[in-house]
């Protein structure tokens, strides 16, 4: 099916896309260029407000927890795309060839902090924007498009659009996800929680260790237990076996020379289709309950952590750090315009893989709140490679880019079109 648009052409639109190139490119520099982890995005905020007005934007606002939410048109079909404005530190510098706030354009890529992750999407979403008021596209009367340049998701992914949702009222009909999918049409995800687990012991001097009670060694067997669970966790035909990981590890005493008598473990747990915050956390109680010292009064303590850190703008919205898988059907609606503005965009190149929602995310996106909290339809599809993702010398190819620009205003004029 080809795509018909009002006073345009699907040729104009790949040619526009084509034409802001290198304007793409600059972008994407710019936004490098301005550091932005999590709770200190207010700078690049601002630099995305003023590149949304300047596109021509009908509306561009600042909601209370700092995200940037730009509307263009007042249709009846509210479509959204996100790209959330956070990155994660930069790490060792050591390991990245480049300056990681370069922004710089080698090999015919942007490279730096965020170029794939995500702000090669925001830049790539911006521009869709301005093809879609430059080619008249929103004239149709047919939809309203938000684009959203969300905080915090690399600390507590969903809490952004959990805020739009239940805050702002903001509840489109399809939500496009940004994040890096090498181009191709994504539908789902796993999800993710977050588990502490605090043991406790006796402390005694260190030259004596059998008179006390050693938390670390109990530790161990909780950490065996945890072992043991990942060949039992379930799997999903689409989004794969859920998985446990045991990401930090931390004791206290009263000094280097006593036995410590705490220990506390902090777990990544992804879950896949069918489990919850409840199966999880039960599946962790009864490994704590099976140990040897469980029966001791207040041994133990299973908890989920909350999100309580204020954003740039100094509102707290704190959350649970439960985060559900989500997935749509491969025939969904939104898959099938995704499908059909791609093959009408890329015919030559498409293959099945690329625009039949085969794709899925290995980390977690924002829409585990739009999708897995709120039930509202998602697709992904962004520049760069998942594997470039909190990664030194992270890149993102223009021509990605502009491929990216081009489908996020086909797909959302042939969305529209139902």
């Amino acid at each position: 099916m080809s795509l018909v648009y009002p006073d345009s052409s699907l040729h104009n639109l790949r040619d526009r896309a084509q034409g802001l190139r290198d304007a793409t490119a600059r972008l994407l520099g710019d936004l490098i260029r301005i550091p932005s982890p999590s709770g200190v995005e207010g700078k690049i905020a601002e630099r995305v407000r003023q590149e949304m007005e300047s596109a021509g934007f009908d509306e561009v606002r600042i909601d209370a927890l700092g995200s940037v939410i730009g509307r263009i048109g007042s249709g009846p079909t509210v479509i959204a795309a996100d790209a959330h404005i956070d990155t994660v530190d930069v790490g060792d510098r050591a390991q990245w060839r480049l300056d990681p706030f370069a922004g710089a354009v080698v090999d015919e890529c942007v490279w730096g902090r965020g170029a794939a992750d995500q702000k090669g999407g925001l830049a790539a979403m911006i521009q869709a924007g301005r093809i879609v008021k430059e080619l008249g596209l929103d004239r149709s009367n047919r939809f309203t498009l938000f684009l959203t340049g969300t905080v915090m998701e690399e600390d507590c992914d969903g809490l952004c659009w959990h805020h739009l949702i239940r805050e702002d009222g903001l509840r489109p009909e399809v939500v496009v996800i940004t994040e890096p999918t090498s181009c191709r049409v994504y539908r789902g995800q796993r999800g993710r929680m977050e588990i502490e687990i605090e043991v406790h012991g006796v402390s005694a001097h260190g030259s004596a260790p059998e008179r006390g009670r050693n938390a670390i060694y109990r530790m161990t067997e909780v950490l065996r237990g945890i072992q043991a669970l990942v060949a039992r966790l379930p799997s999903d035909e689409f989004l794969g076996r859920g998985s446990v990981a045991v990401t930090e590890i931390r004791s206290a005493g009263p000094s280097l020379c006593a036995i410590p008598d705490l220990a506390r473990i902090h777990l990544d747990r992804r879950l896949t289709w069918g489990e919850t915050r409840e199966t999880a956390r039960r599946e962790i109680e009864a490994i704590v309950a099976e140990c040897s010292w469980a029966r001791e009064p207040s041994a133990a303590r299973v908890e989920i952590p909350r999100y309580e850190k204020p954003a740039y703008t100094g509102k707290v919205f704190p959350g649970e750090a439960v985060f559900p898988a989500w997935k749509i059907p491969a025939d969904h609606a939104a898959v099938r315009a995704a499908a059909r503005a791609y093959r009408a965009l890329f015919g030559e190149t498409a293959t099945d893989a690329d625009v039949m929602g085969a794709g899925k995310w290995t980390f977690s996106t924002n829409g585990v709140a739009i999708c897995g909290r709120h039930g509202i339809p998602c697709i992904g599809f962004g520049p760069g490679h998942e594997e470039q993702a909190h990664a030194p010398d992270e890149s993102c190819a223009v021509d990605e880019l502009v491929r990216a620009a081009a489908f996020y205003a086909a797909f959302m004029v042939e969305y529209a079109r139902g």
